[in-house]
């Protein structure tokens, strides 16, 4: 509790997969985005680089395939 702002800047200072970062509202406070190279463990990089960020509490892990957008066919 308190820290998300401290967090997102070790987090930005510091993990060069990371796109980009947003304080939310809600269950989670911080909603990251990372690329990972394609034989990057995805598990592995969460535990290790994401969640041993101080003053994680908890993770949620989504992987996405594809991008959508709007626009003229």
């Amino acid at each position: 509790m308190g820290q998300a702002y401290k967090v997102a800047q070790e987090a930005a200072d510091s993990i060069d997969e990371l796109s980009e970062l947003y304080s939310t509202s809600g269950q989670y406070d911080l909603l990251g985005k990372f690329y990972l190279e394609p034989d990057q463990d995805t598990g592995k990089f969460v535990t290790e680089r994401v969640q041993t960020l101080s003053g994680v509490k908890d993770t949620y892990t989504l992987i996405t395939f594809n991008a959508f957008t709007g626009g003229k066919a």
